[in-house]
């Protein structure tokens, strides 16, 4: 008996030396990866958490007297500049309140549970590949008592008759646009008001989960408070395309706010001071909003010579999706395993001084197959077609394939 206990207690020690040797690798990785990111030359985006802390904090202090006086007092559990961009937000979206929350999870939460207590159901009508079901731990059941049903599960949003359709009842229908997991899709603009009118007929309110809203102007053709006009709420993010430190914001009718301020407080996020995030947040709506047209206008172009480089490489096939790009952000899937385009697409940036590729992933994909989000910013209006081609040929290279045959330089 003695010997079986200690031969489990070292089962349980040698479990845990893995594990941590396992965090130790990945915090490794991690550092190579930020350390080739920041070192590139050329990259067709570069995210906020990619910087270092002194060099965020010197950008946000050299550019927040341009959209804030910076003489005013700091904000004391959400008045001052933080009340600013409730103001400015809630004018941009076209709706009479919005609130700030530290996180769009808590956001939704309390935006959804308001809702519920107004309509008198629970149940959320969401796309399975949502935010709130993929990423949030099962929040809005475990946390917010809310529970979700879901109109379709194509690779897309629901259509009006999938909502109509609808074989349970709902109190609110959640739209994610666009739906990320997807590929940062959206419906055309009828189909949309044709989905918000068929929920709607069934008595349900309308809540968009805008967390990338401030890009989906250029394929509507709509300006921001004409679609936002179309949902009861209105949830925006201001760190995924603002590059913001973190935030996010609740829009809506004035008594909605009200309540969700209350529940914000109840949810822990009234919080003592949050002026570096509301600064960063002001900065995004005033510099990156406005650009925002012209990295979704080019992200067709590099998903165009991207489709054309990979089909004349040794790759046997690629997909690219959508295949027009509907936001600035669009999916790129191999037929390779994660670790091999990782270390692939790592290797070029440390060697070139080129980023092409960030990050590759299985989740969701068949077995041998991976995918990788692609993300055209300030930094990638520079590339042409002809950079996107070399750049491909590197990473490709790095693949060690077998060449193609001389007969066939690539698909049709």
């Amino acid at each position: 008996m003695t010997d079986l206990s200690e031969k489990n207690e070292q089962n349980e020690n040698e479990n845990e030396q893995n594990e941590k040797d396992q965090d130790e690798n990945e915090q490794d990785l991690r550092k190579r990866r930020l350390a080739a990111w920041r070192a590139s030359d050329r990259v067709l985006a570069r995210a906020s958490a990619d910087r270092r802390i002194g060099e965020r904090l010197a950008a946000l202090a050299e550019a927040a007297g341009e959209v804030y006086d910076l003489d005013d007092w700091t904000d004391v559990y959400g008045n001052g500049v933080v009340e600013e961009l409730e103001r400015r937000t809630a004018e941009l979206l076209g709706f009479p309140a919005a609130a700030f929350f530290p996180t769009g999870t808590m956001a939704q939460q309390v935006a959804l549970r308001c809702w519920a207590a107004r309509t008198g159901n629970s149940t959320v009508a969401l796309h399975p590949q949502a935010h709130p079901e993929v990423h949030e731990r099962s929040a809005f059941s475990v946390v917010s008592g809310l529970r979700t049903v879901r109109p379709t599960s194509e690779p897309r949003l629901p259509t009006a008759d999938e909502v109509r359709d609808c074989d349970e009842p709902f109190g609110a229908l959640m739209l994610e646009l666009p739906l990320r997991e997807a590929g940062f899709v959206l419906p055309a603009w009828d189909e949309l008001v044709a989905v918000v009118e068929a929920a709607r007929d069934r008595d349900a309110v309308v809540h968009f989960d805008g967390a990338r809203l401030w890009e989906c102007a250029p394929h509507f053709g709509r300006p921001l408070d004409e679609i936002a006009s179309l949902a009861d709420s209105v949830y925006v993010s201001f760190y995924k395309s603002l590059d913001g430190m973190s935030g996010a914001v609740l829009a809506g009718p004035s008594q909605l706010i009200e309540e969700a301020k209350a529940w914000r407080h109840r949810y822990g996020g009234q919080l003592f001071q949050q002026y570096p995030a509301a600064l960063s947040a002001l900065v995004g709506l005033e510099r990156e909003l406005p650009r925002l047209p012209s990295y979704v206008a080019h992200a067709k172009v590099v998903a165009a010579a991207l489709t054309d480089a990979l089909r004349a490489s040794a790759i046997p096939w690629s997909r690219i999706h959508p295949p027009v790009p509907h936001t600035h952000q669009f999916q790129v899937w191999l037929p390779y395993g994660t670790e091999l385009l990782n270390e692939a697409a790592l290797t070029q940036s440390e060697e070139t001084g080129v980023t092409l590729f960030r990050r590759w992933f299985s989740q969701g994909c068949p077995p041998g197959v991976s995918v990788t989000e692609v993300t055209v910013a300030a930094e990638g209006l520079e590339w042409t077609e002809r950079d996107v081609a070399a750049a491909v040929s590197e990473f490709v290279r790095r693949l060690d394939l077998p060449a193609l045959p001389a007969d066939r330089p690539g698909r049709p």
